[in-house]
């Protein structure tokens, strides 16, 4: 981890906001990845599996996908699985469906003053991708993470597109799409694997949804293809703040930002806290950490000493992390502050890692500042809101007039007549009572 130190006063939002832009800055994106993307996504578009296989031999030559697997493949795979780790992730299935089950929501029935009824009713999609990224490690907590709550909201078509590299990583991959049912898995990579959901090819049917957390090339695969598909959000690279008073273990908050440092060197990690010694005791033990464990990255770690604990949490907000540690003695109390955060976890115990895997929260969060409008992957994500109108015909004659009005005002006679029409019918024929 690549530390930097900053000090915030108590100054104006103008201050937080520009030290939260700096920080930002400390974790750039690529240059150039929109115009490559671009390219991918248009070549995925009008060649489908030549140029799936060909841009993912070009990123990983010893794959030429998009190779598919078997269901017999999927299911030997379980069979062969660590039963530690299979117990683990049946373990992460059951808390994150029994936290997805909580978020379907029965369907709303408005009956309006002139007799007319709205019904609002919520549906699934029939078709979602989930990418469960390969870069420095495979994801089968990514695939619980997307699959359960796709499965709860009723999805009938599930494909995974991943890549992973070493057996270990294929077996738990497959393992997972098999404990969460999902119907097909494809192994390709970046823009391409997001563009062959979309557009898609010969062998892979296009889907309604696309989600799950992946680089920058992924996210920007995402948000190129958006109108064509839906999508979950931006979920790019890892992001922890950590706000810490005293009260703090310091090895803790290092360990928890070391953590999130496995990701990736594009990771962005700040500790935010009024307290000298806490900041010094946790930035000497990130740096140890850094030595001492070869999977932790060169990710920019920013120390911010804050004049109190209440800017701090306004600089979190500003930064709108993916991830929120309240690490300190009364968290609950700070809370009121966080305005943008896409995960929050409270006190000594809240590690952000048992959010990445078991706790039942979803790890597929908003990052690069998402957060201020955008929040978990869930059951919604999969859902479309319909509206069913039901129009007696007394509801007809009131509503009518109104109608002609409005829309002779705006121009639009035929609108006016089309109501004016139906309430000049004979209420007793079939139909006017609906």
């Amino acid at each position: 981890m690549r530390a930097e130190r900053f000090e915030l006063g108590s100054g104006t939002d103008e201050r937080t906001s520009e030290l939260a832009r700096s920080i930002r800055a400390l974790a750039p994106p690529p240059a150039g990845v929109r115009e490559a993307v671009a390219e991918i996504v248009e070549d995925v578009r009008l060649r489908g599996d030549q140029a799936v296989s060909e841009w993912t031999h070009r990123f990983d030559p010893e794959r030429v996908g998009p190779a598919y697997a078997s269901e017999r493949e999927v299911q030997d795979q379980l069979e062969r699985l660590d039963p530690a780790v299979r117990a683990s992730l049946e373990r992460a299935i059951a808390n994150v469906r029994q936290t997805a089950e909580a978020e379907l929501r029965e369907g709303v029935r408005v009956d309006l003053p002139e007799q007319q009824r709205i019904e609002l009713r919520e549906l699934p999609v029939r078709r979602a991708g989930v990418y469960a990224p390969a870069g420095r490690a495979a994801y089968p907590s990514t695939v619980v993470m997307c699959a359960v709550p796709a499965r709860v909201a009723g999805v009938e078509e599930l494909i995974v597109m991943t890549q992973p590299g070493s057996e270990d990583a294929y077996r738990a991959i497959l393992a997972a799409c098999a404990l969460c049912g999902v119907d097909d898995v494809y192994f390709a990579g970046g823009a391409q694997a997001i563009a062959a959901l979309a557009f898609g090819t010969e062998t892979i049917d296009a889907v309604d949804v696309i989600v799950g957390p992946g680089n920058a090339y992924v996210q920007e695969a995402k948000r190129q293809v958006v109108g064509r598909v839906g999508i979950d959000g931006v979920e790019g690279p890892t992001e922890l703040v950590v706000v810490a008073d005293e009260s703090t273990d310091p090895e803790l908050a290092a360990l928890d930002l070391a953590a999130q440092g496995e990701h990736g060197p594009e990771t962005l990690l700040v500790l935010a806290t009024p307290s000298e010694s806490v900041l010094e005791a946790v930035a000497a033990a990130a740096a140890k950490l850094s030595t001492e464990r070869p999977t932790v990255s060169d990710a920019p770690l920013a120390l911010v000493r804050t004049t109190s604990l209440e800017t701090a949490v306004k600089l979190a907000s500003a930064i709108a992390p993916e991830h929120l540690e309240l690490a300190v003695a009364d968290g609950e109390a700070l809370l009121p502050l966080v305005r943008a955060a896409g995960c929050v976890f409270l006190g000594r115990n809240g590690g952000a890692a048992f959010g990445d895997y078991v706790a039942g929260s979803n790890h597929v969060l908003p990052t690069g500042g998402a957060a201020r409008f955008a929040g978990p992957l869930g059951v919604t994500t999969f859902l479309r809101r319909q509206a069913l109108v039901s129009l007696p015909h007394s509801a007809v004659e009131r509503l009518a007039p109104f109608v002609g009005a409005l829309a002779r005002a705006e121009g639009f006679p035929v609108h006016a007549a089309s109501a004016e029409a139906r309430s000049q019918l004979d209420p007793s024929e079939p139909g006017a009572s609906e």
